[in-house]
Formats: structure tokens, C-alpha cells, sequence
């Protein structure tokens, strides 16, 4: 079976097509500025094969991205995919599985989407998209929240009073679940651990989003993200932890204004905000360690919020978890940073953590255990694959109903 995963952005589409179970890749690419016309053109850089290209294309949709990578697919038959498989952020109250689209499921995803304002309503648009232009192909949905359904009462509940939890249904979510799930069975696999049995602190410490997970015996028991992919970490674009009574004054100061605040705490705070200069921590570490900046002040404190967020929230999971196997750093700062991996863990040998700081630089191949021969809580730097766990998560599901209406058929 040959599964296209998209996995969608604001302005962007990524998507793989993967051959299951064998799990091997025979195609994949980036759509870029999508949506409004920018200073550089709309483009999809498609690889197969090793072989890559960019085709420069108008894609004032992610309708039209969607059209326009399934036309590069067709040109070869062996490309054509049998199943389309989404990512989507949130998963609100009701989705605590990963399912099968459908029609009820397209009501319940329009629905929710503002739950997440900035992933799931491209997702949303591209799901409608490929119902409507291919309407024959089976489509799976993926939630990042699926994971997090085993976060306990204790630990999901914000302190406001029940009947207006209920009514809202304000809880903690927990977000980047596929990835902190796939990473952590790659670790067991590589500690010859059972995935059932693993305890584990994993850091999806992403260029864009971050957060980290509290996992025992396999299960997320917490999640820095939290009713919404605000909340925790300090982040490119988004703030994280916030005293309540600071959006409340923003609020006021916007006269009442929801949509300014929300977009000020989502894409004008974080690592951008606090720098001044870039959304990416690593522009940021650059330019604080070269010493020259007119602005080194204001970058240093950026890259110390941005550490000791990620630090005091480590401590924190790892007592939570008891007696770990592992910390877990994955994504693109936490697979590509080793100064990030070091500056958050050197020092922890109190948690029985102890970071090599020659493997921390040396690595390179991953997966890597960056770790000292005497540290009982292994380092490791995993390499995530989002799109691999969609594709694994969707044919499970695809199988599973194929042979269910087979036996109905009998």
C-alpha cells in the first residue's frame, strides 16, 4: 500500500509517500509559499529516488499545492498513491484515537479547529481539498493530542471552577505527541528496552514549536503544551508559560481585542520577540557567542530564558518519571544543536544524568547516545519521523478496516 503523508503548515506542505509495511520511501518534497504571493515565487522542491527538482508554480492554496504535488506523483504510475494520511495538530475532546475520514469526522475537525488556530485550520482546508479532488482515496487523520490521552487527571486539570471546565472544556492536551511517541520507541528499541516497560523524558525541541514529555511505561503522563501549543516552553513565535494577568492586561490594553492578543503571544513573542532579531535560538546563540552584537545584552537574556525553560521543565519531568532509562532529544534544535543538549543537561548527575561533552559535539549519525560510560540515565539524540508514524499509524488503520470488511463480506 502506498500512503502519501501531508503534513501541513501555514504557508508550506510536506509530504512523503511511503510503501507499508516494507516502510520504504519513494517520494517526498516541501511546497513553499503557499498562500499569498511573496517576494520569492511558490515552489515545490520534489525528490525521487535520490533525484531532486523545483518547480517553480503558483499555489495561492493549499488546494492548489495539493493539485500540484499529485500531478508530479502521476507522472509515474509506480507513484500513485492508494491512501492520503493528515497530520493534524489537535485533537479536541472527542478524538482520542486516530481515525479514518469520514463525514462525521470532516464535521467534528471543522469544528474544533480554532483549538489550534494556527495548525489546524490549513490542515483542515487541505483535508476538504483532498475529499473533494480525489474523492476515492481513503484518508486517515493523525492527531498529535492522541498520545497525550493518558495524561492523568492530576496533571491535564487547570484550577478553574468545574462547571466552567465543563462547559468549555478547558484541559491539558499536550501537543507534538507523534513525535515524542515515535522517538521514544526508537529509544527502546535502542536500549533493547520494552517499549511497555520505557521511562523517559523525551525534548521535541523544535525551529518552530517545542515541548517536552514526561513518559512512564511507554505512556505520556504530561506535556509542557497544554489546552493550546502555547503554553511551556519559550518557542520561535509563541511565549509559553505566562502569568494569566499579563494576557488580561493585553487584553484591556487591546480594548478587547481577542484576535491582536493572540496573534502577538503566537507569532510576535518567543525567541523572536525577546531577541529583537530572529524567530530561530540558533541566530540567536550565534550572534550572543561571537560578542560583537550592539545588542549582546538583550541576546543573551534571550538564549537564557530559552535554556533555563527547557531545563527547569527537565528536572521537573524527570522526577516525575522516578527512575528514567533516558532523556530523549529530537527535532531540529535538539538533533542539530549540541550546545542546547549541553547547556540543559550538564550539571544533572543529581537525576544520575551525566552528558559526554566530546560525544554531545562528535555527533553527527543518528540515532547517537551522547552519554558518559557511568551515567545511569542515558543521553540520547534521536532523529524524528513524523511522517513515518502517519504512515505506520494509517496503514494500521486501513488494514484493520480491510480485513473488517472482509469479514463482514463472509
Amino acid at each position: 500500500m502506498r500512503i502519501i503523508v501531508f503534513n501541513c503548515g501555514s504557508s508550506s506542505l510536506k509530504y512523503r509517500l511511503i510503501e507499508m509495511p516494507g516502510e520504504k520511501e519513494l517520494a517526498g518534497g516541501e511546497a513553499e509559499r503557499v498562500g499569498p504571493k511573496t517576494a520569492e515565487p511558490a515552489r515545490i522542491h520534489h525528490q525521487v529516488a535520490g533525484k531532486k527538482e523545483t518547480i517553480v508554480v503558483d499555489m495561492p492554496d493549499h488546494a492548489t499545492a495539493f493539485a500540484q504535488v499529485m500531478r508530479l506523483l502521476e507522472r509515474d504510475p509506480d507513484l500513485v498513491p492508494d491512501a492520503i494520511g493528515h497530520r493534524m495538530a489537535h485533537g479536541g475532546p472527542n478524538f482520542k484515537q486516530h481515525v479514518i475520514l469520514d463525514e462525521a469526522v470532516m464535521a467534528e475537525l471543522e469544528r474544533i479547529q480554532e483549538l489550534a488556530p494556527i495548525h489546524n485550520p490549513p490542515a483542515v482546508r487541505l483535508v476538504a481539498a483532498c475529499r473533494q479532488l480525489y474523492p476515492n482515496l481513503p484518508e486517515t487523520v493523525v492527531f498529535d493530542t492522541v498520545f497525550h490521552a493518558t495524561i492523568p487527571e492530576a496533571a491535564r486539570a487547570y484550577a478553574l471552577p468545574a462547571a466552567l471546565v465543563a462547559k468549555h472544556g478547558f484541559r491539558k492536551y499536550g501537543f507534538h505527541g507523534t513525535s515524542h511517541q515515535y522517538v521514544a520507541q526508537e529509544a527502546a528499541k535502542l536500549l533493547g528496552v520494552p517499549f511497555e516497560s520505557l521511562n523517559a523524558v523525551s525534548c521535541h525541541l523544535g525551529s518552530g514549536g517545542a515541548s517536552l514529555c514526561a513518559i512512564v511505561q511507554g505512556r505520556s503522563i504530561d506535556n509542557t503544551m497544554g489546552y493550546s501549543p502555547l503554553q511551556g516552553l519559550m518557542m520561535s513565535t509563541r511565549s509559553g508559560d505566562l502569568d494569566p494577568a499579563v494576557a488580561l492586561t493585553l487584553l484591556v490594553r487591546e480594548a478587547g481585542n481577542g484576535a491582536a492578543v493572540e496573534g502577538l503571544l503566537n507569532r510576535k513573542s518567543g525567541v523572536l520577540g525577546l531577541s529583537g532579531m530572529s524567530a530561530d535560538i540558533r541566530d540567536v546563540v550565534a550572534r550572543a557567542a561571537d560578542g560583537r552584537a550592539a545588542d549582546i545584552d538583550q541576546l543573551t537574556v534571550a538564549a537564557q530564558v530559552y535554556l533555563w525553560r527547557i531545563r527547569k521543565y527537565l528536572g521537573a519531568y524527570l522526577t516525575l518519571v522516578g527512575r528514567a532509562h533516558c532523556v530523549i532529544f529530537t527535532d531540529t534544535i535538539g538533533e542539530k544543536v549540541p550546545h542546547v543538549r549541553w547547556a540543559v543537561t550538564a550539571g544533572l548527575q543529581c537525576f544520575g544524568l551525566d552528558i559526554d561533552p566530546e560525544k554531545n559535539e562528535a555527533a553527527r549519525a543518528l540515532p547517537a547516545d551522547l552519554s558518559t560510560p557511568s551515567s545511569r540515565v542515558r543521553v540520547l539524540a534521536i532523529a524524528t519521523n513524523e511522517e513515518m508514524a502517519i504512515a505506520r499509524f494509517s496503514y494500521g488503520l486501513l488494514s484493520h478496516a480491510g480485513t473488517q470488511a472482509e469479514r463482514v463480506a463472509q
